[in-house]
């Protein structure tokens, strides 16, 4: 899955460093990343160093560690939307300075990537690192000021938190509890498509929790919404942070509960149905790894005793 990026060791415990012109800087701009390549290397990306973009090292923002390489967040507006700079006259002009940067450094050039293409982007641990840092960005950008008083946030020193300084709220970084159901019935797996969006692949029962109800709930509720089928037998699997959409997954795997005819709920799913397990293979030709939800309907397909 995205987030397996060993031998590579991601630390996200927060300390306020200061940065070094070695590390990286991880500029976001319109909801996309700054990666660079070189040009002997046209598969293989890499986040450049502030050195590397001759960026300024004030207003950076620590994001986290990767293999004790510390990577920080620029925010290219050409002003502070974000609260956390005081004095935006430091602030440099716009995004096409650091393109600029990158091709008069010999051998580079710079792409600015989408959340999208953070699915292709190798090697690994560096669409991880641009896909976590995209979901840090929105939260900071989301959150200049406090939803009770309306005063503006500040940020914490100690742990990755805003605070308001008038009425003392507090504000943490969202993240979205969901599950991710594979239902089976013997050799089959119940497999669905989304109504109504872009992507068209084979998917998963799925969906967010809701306030008051354990994951487990969750489980039960959501595959009798969208298909009318009861399900038994729950039992965890993993989960796994999507930063596509700031939410933290749960994998289950159940049992439908005895025979049940399916009745789609054609909003939210525009097909489901049932996959023998040798067939899975022919009903799209490949699954890719980074979800898990193609991690689960793998598992199913390769492991008879599920």
């Amino acid at each position: 899955m995205i987030q397996d990026i060993t031998p590579h060791q991601y630390d996200n415990h927060y300390i306020e460093y200061q940065p070094q012109i070695t590390d990286f800087c991880i500029c976001i701009k319109d909801g996309t990343v700054l990666l660079c390549q070189d040009k002997k290397e046209k598969n293989s990306w890499y986040i450049p160093t502030f050195k590397e973009l001759a960026e300024p090292l004030y207003g950076a923002v620590y994001l986290f560690a990767i293999d004790g390489r510390h990577y920080f967040l620029k925010q290219m507006t050409g002003k502070d939307d974000t609260g956390l700079i005081e004095d935006e006259s430091n602030m440099t002009s716009g995004p096409s300075d650091r393109l600029q940067a990158l091709e008069n450094t010999k051998g580079l050039t710079g792409a600015w990537k989408n959340r999208r293409d953070m699915r292709e982007i190798m090697p690994r641990f560096i669409a991880f690192a641009g896909i976590t840092a995209l979901q840090l960005d929105g939260w900071y950008r989301n959150n200049r000021y406090c939803g009770h008083c309306g005063g503006l946030l500040k940020k914490d020193h100690k742990e990755r938190m805003l605070y308001c300084e008038k009425c003392g709220s507090r504000v943490y970084p969202r993240i979205n509890p969901a599950v991710i159901i594979a239902v089976t019935k013997g050799s089959k797996l119940l497999m669905t498509k989304y109504a109504g969006r872009t992507y068209t692949r084979y998917a998963l029962v799925a969906g967010f929790t809701e306030i008051g109800e354990t994951l487990e709930q969750t489980v039960a509720r959501e595959v009798m919404e969208e298909t009318g089928i009861r399900v038994k037998n729950l039992r965890y699997y993993k989960s796994q942070p999507w930063s596509f959409t700031d939410t933290l997954l749960t994998g289950f795997f159940c049992e439908a509960d005895g025979e049940q005819d399916i009745r789609l709920d054609k909003e939210e799913l525009s097909v489901a149905e049932w996959i023998e397990r040798d067939k899975i293979d022919q009903a799209q030709d490949s699954y890719d790894d980074l979800s898990l939800t193609n991690e689960m309907i793998c598992y199913f397909r390769d492991h008879k005793d599920v």
